[in-house]
């Protein structure tokens, strides 16, 4: 007979260490909050007041109206959105092929997907930046949707590839033999049943594209801002606007926390899928 781990020894293996790690990851975003809706006393007092003595929302104010931190969140919203459409339109097509083809050299390339993501994308910021310049594509959607593609597409064709492993090839040929070619395969049968993972890779490269900041530093400008670049200009070489900073974060990290929240039961799901071997 199992015995079962009583209630004390229950919480403290488990319940108690789990929420250290919690509030150990929570910290930073409370305390971003906490700090966006400080009075400017508040934030220059010594010794540090951890709560504010009143709540204002001056700095959200002074964000939205006196700065260009809107149209920076629309210039994100667009490449977020660009950087999906390219993905999906990579991705898909590619993971249906690895999963229906059997070719030379399939396995290398699917294991070389997985590499990728294990070098720092740093190494690739000089040869993009130099083939963007070469294109004229600095400091314009284009060229920052298409360095946000980059290291998402990889791991989204082994995520889909997964998915498409899901779904029987018995389907395909039943498909085939009822008349219909492989595009119109592709179209009406396997898509609308791979459709969950389409949604799933989508919101995994809205977010990697939505919070990425080095690929938006170097191939962005005056022009072409996203926010994760908009928010260093509140960083002086004297001083720091700790509450407008704090107010960007917060706008910021809403957006993918809210997609995060509904999604991450499929997200983890396709993470997970990706180690059933193919």
């Amino acid at each position: 007979m199992i015995r079962r781990r009583s209630f004390a020894r229950n919480l403290i293996q488990v319940e108690i260490p789990v929420l250290l790690v919690l509030a150990f990851a929570l910290a930073p975003f409370v305390w971003m909050l906490l700090t966006s809706i400080k009075p400017n006393a508040d934030l220059s007092q010594f010794p540090v007041r951890y709560l504010p003595s009143s709540t204002t929302f001056e700095h959200y104010q002074t964000l939205i109206q006196r700065t260009s931190f809107p149209v920076n969140l629309l210039n994100s919203l667009v490449i977020a959105c660009g950087a999906v459409v390219l993905g999906l339109a990579a991705s898909v097509p590619a993971a249906y092929s690895f999963s229906r083809f059997r070719f030379r050299g399939r396995r290398m390339l699917m294991t070389g997907f997985l590499v990728i993501n294990m070098f720092p994308i740093v190494l690739l910021i000089i040869p993009l930046f130099v083939l963007m310049r070469t294109l004229g594509l600095i400091d314009t959607f284009i060229g920052v949707i298409i360095g946000h593609s980059t290291f998402s597409i990889p791991f989204s064709i082994w995520m889909l590839v997964s998915y498409f492993n899901a779904i029987p090839k018995d389907l395909d040929e039943a498909a085939t033999i009822d008349g219909a070619s492989r595009l119109q395969t592709i179209r009406l049968v396997v898509l609308p049943l791979v459709m969950p993972g389409i949604v799933t890779t989508a919101i995994y490269v809205f977010i990697t594209s939505w919070n990425e900041y080095l690929f938006a530093m170097m191939l962005s400008g005056e022009t072409v801002r996203p926010v994760t670049v908009a928010l260093q200009l509140f960083i002086g070489e004297f001083t720091v606007q700790w509450g407008v900073l704090t107010a960007g974060g917060t706008i910021i990290a809403l957006p993918v926390t809210i997609l995060f929240l509904f999604v991450q039961k499929r997200l983890v799901g396709g993470l997970t899928a990706g180690a059933v071997k193919s």
